[in-house]
């Protein structure tokens, strides 16, 4: 490869570069080799763990170590049976997208094609979703972040609601913060109550009903009780979907709760947020457009490459108070004071860092805009509803079947369930026997690397838990699980019983 400038490493040949590694990417994501990471791990991590070389080893050494050696023993996210948790890994077109922006976008300012498309991803989201035109949107690294966004907002607006400003003057007068959510949200809520100074016992969390839905009576009593002692609500969280068992809190009668006790509702629709797409979901979710604030991840079923979630926040103006960065010279400072447009850098185009954590951030919104681009509403659509009916169909085998049992309702794309051998059918007591049982199951579907389910425990039943978002996934793999599930659970159940 060629190098010429004085810097040690290579400055050109990209092509060259992206060539020599397509074919085990494309030998990659065929998947048809076993778990080799799992497999020959003692042989490549023992091979990468060299010391830091005190002379680089070259551009076509680091090439071939990625080709021969990193890439084979990637991350199986892809894999069709994988339905473990909520993620996958990412198309094409918005790969090559992320790839584009890495190179030629690398930075999301300034007077560019990537800056645009961050602000159109933005609002083609907010078109998909219902969302009205004047909510402000901002992407960010997933859904930790963009919750955490959105309730720094809420806490700006529950403050001001006092008089106090907790972005310019801290929360030291601040009573008794609260949160309030249900016991199946997300734990990085959380996190957000600490990482906002509010702290992570302000989170309050209230009990679900049959349905593993938010109790909204329990909320109204609460959010009294709280008025009553002198704290201060700063949020009502609503799961659109919770990770555990797809469940989409009653958004509507919280909605009624927030507006007449005055509350900030925000929806944490990183995982379902996109089922309100789905004819037979949205009923539940038309209340979504309503609320303060939304969270979603398109690096979940939108399937653009991981580090991509996004923030809706109504008021945009608090939104910049909330999280406003004070302007320094040698930025803002730089950019032309004139109208015309000579150079890239005479403005910094369409700007989010004050309504975000991040100052510095690569083009996220060119993932966005390409996937949506490439299927358009339709094609999402027809994604999120093909997933729902997934974990319905899976929902039918296990009440076709004699020895699986269903642990929750199916509403979005999930769906927990458990097997359960006839012996122990209708016997009390027999919990922990099926919760090893059933983790056994699991760790053997695993290592068998067909199907890759995760899993989640029900009123302390432990499920075998597939979610359906990976765009590669058939029909053929769900029931393949259902079939998996049933053969390996009677054979370890012949083998304990055959050891007692």
């Amino acid at each position: 490869m060629l190098n010429p400038t004085t810097d040690p490493s290579v400055t050109t040949s990209l092509a060259e570069a992206i060539q020599s590694l397509l074919p085990a990417l494309e030998d990659f994501m065929r998947f048809e080799d076993q778990d080799l990471a799992a497999s020959q791990y003692p042989e490549w991590s023992t091979s990468l763990n060299e010391p830091l070389p005190e002379r680089g080893r070259g551009a076509e050494t680091t090439l071939r170590i990625l080709k021969d050696m990193v890439i084979p023993h990637g991350l199986r996210t892809g894999a069709p049976g994988f339905a473990g948790w909520v993620t996958t890994m990412p198309t094409v077109v918005p790969v090559a997208a992320a790839f584009s922006a890495s190179i030629a976008g690398a930075q999301r300012y300034w007077l560019q094609t990537f800056n645009y498309l961050e602000r159109l991803a933005l609002e083609w989201l907010k078109e998909l979703l219902g969302l009205p035109v004047s909510y402000q949107g901002t992407f960010s690294s997933g859904g930790s972040t963009a919750n955490l966004i959105a309730l720094a907002a809420a806490r700006q607006w529950a403050c001001e609601q006092r008089g106090l400003d907790p972005s310019r003057d801290g929360l030291e007068t601040l009573v008794k913060p609260r949160l309030y959510a249900s016991d199946q949200v997300h734990h990085v809520v959380g996190r957000a109550a600490g990482v906002l100074g509010l702290g992570r016992s302000a989170l309050i969390s209230l009990p679900t009903d049959d349905a593993l839905r938010l109790d909204v009576g329990a909320l109204r009593d609460q959010l009294r009780r709280d008025k009553t002692d002198g704290c201060t609500p700063i949020a009502v969280i609503a799961s659109a979907g919770t990770v555990n068992t797809g469940a989409i809190d009653p958004i509507g009668d919280i909605l009624e709760v927030c507006r007449k006790e005055q509350v900030w509702l925000h929806v944490d629709g990183a995982y379902g947020g996109f089922a309100i797409l789905d004819p037979e979901v949205a009923p539940l979710m038309h209340d979504l457009v309503e609320a303060d604030s939304l969270a979603v991840d398109p690096h979940k079923w939108l399937a653009v490459p991981l580090g991509c979630g996004a923030t809706f926040v109504r008021d945009r103006a608090l939104l910049g108070r909330a999280l406003t960065m004070e302007p320094a010279e040698y930025l803002e400072g730089s950019a032309s004071q004139d109208e015309t447009i000579g150079s890239q850098f005479d403005g910094l185009g369409y700007t989010f860092h004050d309504f975000n954590l991040e100052q510095s951030a690569r083009s996220r919104g060119v993932t966005v805009w390409a996937a949506l681009n490439e299927i358009g509403t339709e094609g999402i659509r027809s994604r999120v509803t093909l997933h729902n009916s997934f974990a319905l169909h899976l929902a039918e085998l296990v009440e076709a079947s004699p020895v699986l049992e269903l642990l929750a309702p199916v509403t979005l794309s999930i769906c927990c369930f458990r097997y359960v051998p006839t012996d122990l059918q209708g016997a009390n007591g027999n919990t922990e026997t099926l919760n090893n049982l059933n983790r056994e199951i699991l760790m053997r579907l695993h290592r068998e690397h067909h199907h890759i389910p995760s899993s989640t425990k029900i009123n302390g039943q432990l499920a075998i838990r597939p979610c359906y978002i990976n765009p590669r996934t058939t029909l053929s793999d769900v029931d393949g699980l259902a079939e998996a599930v049933e053969r390996i659970g009677k054979e370890t159940w012949a083998h304990s019983a055959a050891a007692d």
